[in-house]
């Protein structure tokens, strides 16, 4: 399948692997994008959008990027954190009163950033359309009880995450959550990425393709606590959604925080540029170096049941390789990069150490909870052109 773009010389590997992808990977239509120090190296896109129409993917394609979301909710509480409106210490109650109930009121925005918050789920239905109804959701989150004490374990707030920081956001400044990341970020940086998506782009958008299970699969832990157990946080953070479809009008232009957002690989390496680049157009530099730190590390996410690594709402490098727990289970970037996964296997994310901003989106979703080797085989490849020696510390080291 044709690939359009652009592609330095020196990130060829980048294309390589990219149409390797369409060709034998089981690719449908994707984009990847990088720049460092500023400038576009890799922009690149192909397959198709849309199989049952022949619609091509093009320049301007964009898809439902999932939990890659989660990175702009966190930067938008991070830059009201610069601005000294929301503290990372503080008691959530101090903003939310409502929230400080039910085995809840210790919790402080760090933790709700570090999926520590102890609301990895909802244990009663979501009523039907509830994903779409922002004040109902927000509702459920500051009623809903605590499912272990808040900041004794981490366990990753699948879709609630939106819910939580979100409303945090949209408590101190006054303006919804898709409102404030697309007038403080996205306009600011020229990014096409949207928390609730406009009329007008609709005719962009790729529908995403659910992953279909293979006969020799070999099922996480995840997968099959989701699939045995109906009371499980597996299952319900997974499913107790009140039928929200991402590839329905009404769901993308919902602002869904935790798994709703839409954009291509350019669209977030947009953003991501100003934060490898330290560019101050966001954040400050002493913001930045907090939000690559590691904040939280489990050898057992509660949710995900897998060992995790998250700096202050966003993700680092997780190798998990060795642990014989199935493949997609690792997300391998850099040490000191941040940024998040999105479900299928898609990923946005910034390492300061070296000026790369990296995305890659796509319309097949993968197998895995983190990264198939569509995504880390473009990873790798970026990294190994920036001289990077190996990862096999578990991070792409010099």
């Amino acid at each position: 399948m044709a690939v359009g773009g652009k592609c330095d010389p020196k990130f060829a590997k980048v294309k390589e692997e990219f149409e390797r992808n369409l060709a034998a990977r089981g690719e449908v239509g994707a984009s990847v994008c990088l720049s460092v120090n500023g400038e576009t190296a890799v922009d690149l896109w192909g397959g198709m959008a849309n199989p049952e129409t022949c619609d091509p993917w093009q320049e301007d394609t964009i898809s439902i990027v999932f939990s890659c979301t989660k990175a702009a909710v966190a930067l938008s509480a991070h830059i009201l954190i610069d601005r000294g409106l929301l503290a990372l210490d503080a008691p959530v109650k101090d903003y939310w009163p409502e929230f400080a109930q039910k085995g809840k009121e210790k919790t402080t925005v760090r933790m709700m950033l570090n999926h520590e918050s102890a609301l990895p789920t909802l244990r009663d239905p979501v009523k039907p359309g509830g994903f779409a109804d922002w004040d109902y959701m927000a509702g459920r989150m500051a009623d809903e009880e605590a499912f272990w004490e808040v900041g004794t374990r981490n366990g990753y707030h699948m879709i609630n995450f939106g819910w939580t920081v979100g409303e945090l956001v949209r408590r101190v400044s006054g303006k919804s959550l898709g409102t404030f990341f697309r007038e403080e970020v996205a306009e600011k940086t020229g990014a096409k990425f949207w928390i609730g998506l406009p009329e007008s782009e609709d005719v962009h958008v790729a529908p995403i393709r659910q992953y279909v299970p293979k006969p020799d699969d070999q099922p996480s832990e995840f997968v099959i606590k989701l699939m045995t157990d109906p009371d499980s946080i597996q299952h319900k953070s997974f499913l107790n959604t009140g039928g929200w479809d991402f590839n329905d009008r009404k769901g993308q232009a919902a602002e869904i925080g935790g798994g709703g957002g839409l954009s291509n690989a350019r669209g977030q390496v947009a953003w991501y540029t100003e934060l490898a680049t330290n560019s101050g157009k966001l954040v400050s530099s002493d913001r930045l170096a907090a939000m690559s730190m590691v904040s939280t590390a489990t050898q057992r996410d509660a949710t995900l049941l897998i060992p995790t690594r998250f700096a202050s709402g966003f993700m680092k490098s997780m190798d998990n390789r060795g642990l014989g727990i199935g493949p997609g289970t690792s997300a391998i970037i850099g040490e000191k990069a941040f940024g998040h996964v999105g479900a299928g296997g898609s990923i946005g994310f910034a390492d300061p150490e070296c000026g790369l901003a990296f995305s890659y989106t796509m319309n097949q979703m993968g197998n895995g909870l983190l990264l198939n080797e569509r995504c880390q085989s473009l990873i790798d490849a970026a990294y190994m052109a920036l001289g990077y020696r190996t990862n096999a510390p578990g991070a792409w080291v010099r």
